[in-house]
């Protein structure tokens, strides 16, 4: 099963295992950074969706202020179900839903652009770069597939390369964080203070995250 949000600007595909609908809480933290009002589509291709299950998923969509939902399949009792919950389902073939998944994958990834502090507890995610102009403070969690880059105080937690892209970095005015990661290397950030007075990023070189200096 895969779930498509978007809004004007952005897509943003999610997929989901039926076994995996109680432990979706993280995942959903994923969501919040995207503008709403939000579309939400499901596609299930040879998927039997109950109600209780559908129920659940539903609940969690409501919390990130979706404004439509609607489910694809090409199950009749997926199709039932959502029904039965005043979903908009629509049956097709599951090749067209294929398709479609395809057309929405095959687009260019968005990046994201955030003004303002991100304060403990916020999490900030994008599909592309994501470039956020203020501090990054203790608690805060941020991460793209791509790469990073904050104008301002990065004092939290970063996350670069979640794809899987070790030519990711992170980059700051003020690099200082409680942890780095690029791709699957983790670091932790260093004990002292940064005494420079010009940005810095950190890259992986041998299978290593180091930093230096940002060079423009």
């Amino acid at each position: 099963m895969e779930i498509v949000l978007n809004n004007t600007k952005s897509n943003y595909l999610e997929s989901f295992s039926l076994l995996d609908l109680d432990n979706i809480h993280e995942t959903f933290k994923k969501f919040s950074s995207m503008k709403g009002p939000l579309e939400a589509k499901i596609f299930a291709v040879n998927e039997s969706i109950s109600c209780i299950q559908l129920s659940k998923l539903k609940n969690h969509l409501n919390k990130i202020n979706i404004c439509s939902l609607s489910i694809y399949s090409n199950n009749r009792n997926t199709i039932l179900s959502g029904k039965s919950l005043k979903i908009h389902s629509t049956f097709i073939k599951g090749q067209e839903i294929k398709n479609k998944l395809l057309s929405l994958d095959s687009k260019e990834i968005d990046d994201t652009l955030h003004k303002g502090t991100v304060r403990s507890g916020d999490r900030i995610s994008s599909n592309g770069n994501l470039c956020i102009i203020g501090d990054v403070n203790p608690g805060a969690i941020i991460s793209a597939k791509k790469n990073i880059y904050v104008w301002g105080k990065l004092m939290g937690i970063a996350f670069a390369g979640e794809s899987g892209n070790k030519n990711a970095s992170i980059a700051s005015l003020y690099l200082n964080p409680l942890q780095l990661r690029i791709a699957d290397v983790i670091a932790i950030g260093p004990k002292d203070k940064p005494k420079n007075c010009y940005p810095e990023i950190a890259v992986i070189d041998k299978q290593m995250i180091i930093i230096k200096p940002y060079l423009m």
